[in-house]
C-alpha cells in the first residue's frame, strides 16, 4: 500500500474514485456524515468542493493505494483563527470495507499524525461513531476518550447516535510557529 498527500488538481481528477470510496463506505454502515444510499453524483460533488480548501491549504487529504486501486483516505482539516493554528481536526478517515483489518487504517492515522507534527501541530482530534470499530483503532494508537454526545449525528440508516470526541497531543519536531 502506498499513501500519498493531494493536491486540489489531483483530488478533482480523482474525485470519482473518491466517490466510490465514500458511497461503498456509508454503504458498509460507517457514520461519516451521510445516509445511505449515498448517490455517487453526490459523493463526487462532496469530494469535488473539498478542491478549494486543498488549495487553499485549510485542508489536506491523503489517499492509500493498493495495486492502484484507492483503498482510504485520511485528511486535516485546519482551523484558521489564530488563537487555534496549533491544532488540527482528523476527518474522514475511511478505509474500504474490502480492505478494513489489514492496518490500512493505522497507517493513514500515522501518515497524518506525522505530518502534522512536522507541520508544527502539536494537538490534533476528532469525533466518531461511539461503538464503532474506529475507537479501537484511535485507543490502539493513543489517543485520549474525552467523552460522548448524545444523539449527535445519524448514521448511514438514519438513526441517531452517539459521536465520542477524542484527542491526541503531538511533539512538533517545529520549533517555530506551525507551517502547514
Amino acid at each position: 500500500m502506498t499513501v500519498t498527500r493531494l493536491d486540489a488538481r489531483r483530488l478533482l481528477d480523482e474525485a470519482e474514485e473518491f466517490a466510490g470510496l465514500l458511497s461503498d463506505t456509508v454503504a458498509g454502515g460507517a457514520s461519516v456524515g451521510f445516509l445511505a444510499p449515498l448517490a455517487p453524483a453526490e459523493a463526487a460533488a462532496w469530494w469535488k468542493e473539498r478542491a478549494a480548501a486543498v488549495a487553499g491549504g485549510r485542508l489536506a487529504v491523503w489517499a492509500a493505494y493498493e495495486a492502484g486501486r484507492l483503498v482510504g483516505t485520511v485528511g486535516l482539516a485546519f482551523p484558521d483563527k489564530p488563537n487555534s493554528r496549533h491544532r488540527a481536526e482528523l476527518v474522514k478517515l475511511m478505509v474500504h470495507p474490502d480492505g478494513r483489518g489489514r492496518g490500512h487504517g493505522r497507517r493513514l492515522l500515522d501518515t497524518a499524525e506525522r505530518a502534522a507534527a512536522a507541520a508544527g501541530i502539536t494537538l490534533l482530534h476528532l469525533d466518531t461513531e461511539t461503538g464503532s470499530p474506529a475507537e479501537r483503532l484511535y485507543s490502539a494508537a493513543g489517543w485520549t476518550r474525552l467523552g460522548a454526545i448524545p444523539g449527535y449525528a445519524a448514521d448511514p440508516g438514519g438513526a441517531l447516535r452517539p459521536t465520542t470526541i477524542y484527542y491526541k497531543q503531538l511533539t512538533s519536531p517545529a520549533a517555530t510557529a506551525p507551517t502547514r
